[in-house]
């Protein structure tokens, strides 16, 4: 599986052990932006067998400007992930939480999208707007892209708010909904500090069974021969 670190602010890659991905010399921005940098100069492997990285810092964050001028700069990212699709059964795109050009070349780039949804009520407000982004991205980019599921995140079940908000998304996206939900804990903050998945980190936890629960639920949805990204 590759994990590809699409976020300017590299959670990803601190999350598996890159605690400072500044000092990093190549990272994906260096693959986007540079010709003669290619996949196998970038990719990182990890702590966890058959997991490999792509990282990502801060330098990612000019590639936003950058890409404006360049030609087809909605496929940047789809080009540069071409020559290694078949060496993995999976690739994971890690995206910021906004709908700039540098999502757009995620989606471009996917044949699905899992949409996590923090159950808070601002994290609501912009579901429309991702849900337009994606259309758009369908009819003019990637036609073969589909939405996976919803999932719920940092989910609180002891606060009102948190099962309204999680009855909303149910109601507003029915079957698209996975029926696994992430609940807060400080396990998933602590892992991160470790540099670990939460899956080894505390192998035990609710946390850890969640998502491997979530695992179970994504690949029942779609083959992973039929998915890469």
């Amino acid at each position: 599986m590759l994990l590809v670190d699409f976020d300017p602010q590299g959670a990803l890659s601190v999350g598996l052990g890159r605690l400072d991905p500044r000092e990093l010399d190549l990272t994906v921005y260096n693959l986007l932006m540079q010709r003669d940098v290619t996949v196998e100069d970038v990719l990182l492997k990890t702590d966890v067998d058959g997991l490999d990285l792509i990282p990502s810092n801060i330098d990612l964050s000019a590639a936003e400007v950058q890409l404006v001028g360049e030609v087809a700069r909605e496929h940047m990212l789809a080009r540069v992930l071409r020559p290694v699709i078949d060496d993995y059964d999976v690739i994971l795109i890690d995206c910021q939480p906004s709908l700039g050009l540098l999502t757009v070349n995620a989606l471009t780039a996917s044949d699905g999208v899992v949409v996590p949804l923090e159950c808070e009520f601002f994290a609501l407000r912009g579901v429309a707007l991702l849900m337009d982004t994606i259309q758009k991205v369908q009819e003019r980019l990637n036609e073969s892209l589909v939405i996976d599921g919803f999932l719920g995140t940092m989910y609180d079940p002891r606060t009102l708010h948190a099962r309204e908000v999680l009855s909303t998304i149910i109601d507003g996206f029915g079957d698209k909904v996975y029926g696994t939900v992430i609940n807060r804990t400080v396990r998933f903050p602590d892992a991160t500090v470790a540099g670990e998945p939460i899956t080894r980190f505390d192998s035990a936890s609710a946390g850890a069974n969640a998502y491997r629960e979530l695992a179970k639920e994504v690949l029942a949805r779609w083959p992973v021969s039929d998915h890469n990204a």
